[in-house]
């Protein structure tokens, strides 16, 4: 991966709709040449998709919350195919300290967020955190390698 690389994964983390035209001209390629690099990063997995940022509040969504979930590894076997089917669910890592599932989730009300709660806890204790507000939205990473580095 060189210089040119980590400027079209910059363009692309910022807005991965812009034109192949336009990504030419800013790294001062042709449209099939940057086209066959963004197609290599792609294939190497450093790109993996494409997604839409969407207002889910504006959807009806007021309700962003972060669960704890306290998981026995006996457990996840079951509980991953649970939570991968699970609608609501933005993201679920899994995490150190205290409580091994940090679940990200969004609804419509404290009241389904409850139901979902009572549903989960099928699996182990929680713990509830209800965002007020973000003060950083979901971005990401600045692409900083070096230039004699790899990938």
């Amino acid at each position: 991966m060189d210089h040119i690389d980590r400027q079209l994964l910059i363009m692309l983390q910022e807005n991965a709709r812009v034109p192949l035209k336009q990504l030419a001209e800013k790294v001062y390629l042709s449209s099939p040449a940057v086209a066959a690099r963004i197609e290599r990063l792609e294939k190497k997995g450093i790109i993996k998709g494409y997604h839409t940022n969407i207002d889910w509040l504006k959807l009806g969504h007021h309700i962003t919350a972060f669960i704890n979930l306290e998981v026995a590894p006996a457990q996840k076997s079951e509980f991953y195919p649970f939570i991968k089917s699970c609608p609501n669910v933005m993201e679920c890592n899994c995490v150190t300290g205290n409580f091994s599932m940090l679940i990200k989730v969004c609804f419509k009300s404290t009241m389904d967020l409850d139901l979902f709660i009572g549903e989960i806890q099928k699996f182990g204790k929680t713990s509830t955190q209800v965002v007020f507000s973000t003060a950083v939205e979901h971005r990401g990473i600045q692409v900083l390698a070096a230039e004699n580095e790899e990938i």
